[in-house]
């Protein structure tokens, strides 16, 4: 539907049945949610508080017991929206007797890509996600960490409007964080929205828009990243060029001023970093 959000949940419940008698245990409560087209949610919370079965429904695998779901405009269960979706399971539930082309040939004609198109664009993501070499081997030979970039793969074949990434860094090594990175980035430069669920967010923080905070199935905040995350009255500095006596000036007069200097500490890069910079001089 144009002009509708990527992502709306209005009174979203799910739940699940145990027991003999098979009674019902909600696991999402009333939930409430908008995504805006071009956005990227990161969608935290603990092992065990609904982000998996929040992503099943918003990929059409799992039929909420009750509530309004949409995405782009549609319903998620039908074909229309999920040609425009991608969805990685945490779990990696590929067929395991395929090999990682054949099976990308497969899911994306499931998507409607067109033949022609379809081959060239396999072989392009198994090259950038490492798994050339290893194209013709069937999946069930496969690493954890092989079946998590063959995930990605698979989730940005068909260029789609909406991706839905569970646990993506779950299993990834460092050359896999590089592979995630410029796969989310250029997503985001094409106008794509994505969640980005994951317990550990500090993995994910430097995407995301907006946080989404799940707890035993209750949406406890949301909002832009920034703000959830600031502290009131504190700020970060970071600088660069200054010697030792002007930094302690500087902090001399913070503290004269009535402020307080938490840590000063050298500025660190990432692995993630250090990894591209070792393999870029090698």
């Amino acid at each position: 539907m144009p002009g509708a959000p990527a992502l709306e949940l209005s009174d979203l419940v799910s739940c699940y049945r145990i027991g003999l008698l098979q009674r019902k245990r909600e696991v999402l409560h009333g939930v409430n949610l908008t995504l805006e087209r071009g956005k990227c949610l990161g969608l935290v919370g603990p092992n065990g508080s609904g982000k998996s079965t929040l992503l099943q429904i918003l990929a059409g695998v799992q039929r909420p017991e009750r509530g309004v779901v949409r995405v782009l405009g549609e319903d998620p269960r039908k074909a229309l929206a999920r040609t425009r979706l991608a969805y990685l399971p945490e779990d990696s539930p590929f067929p395991a007797e395929l090999s990682a082309l054949v099976a990308l040939d497969l899911l994306g004609a499931l998507a409607g890509l067109p033949r022609k198109e379809l081959r060239s664009r396999a072989e392009r993501l198994l090259e950038r996600v490492g798994l050339a070499d290893q194209r013709l081997a069937p999946l069930r030979t496969f690493s954890r960490g092989m079946m998590r970039r063959f995930g990605l793969a698979q989730a940005f074949l068909s260029e789609p409007e909406v991706v839905l990434l569970d646990e993506p860094t779950a299993g990834l090594d460092a050359p896999g964080f590089a592979v995630l990175e410029d796969l989310i980035s250029e997503a985001r430069n094409r106008g794509a929205s994505l969640v980005l669920a994951s317990h550990l967010p500090s993995d994910l923080l430097q995407h995301c828009d907006d946080l989404a905070l799940l707890l035993n199935g209750h949406l406890r905040a949301h909002g832009p990243t920034d703000e959830l995350l600031a502290i009131k009255g504190r700020v970060q500095l970071e600088l660069e060029g200054m010697g030792p006596a002007p930094l302690q000036e500087l902090e001399d007069w913070v503290r004269e001023a009535g402020g307080k200097v938490r840590s000063s500490l050298p500025s660190g890069r990432s692995l993630l970093e250090l990894y591209g910079q070792t393999e870029t001089h090698a």
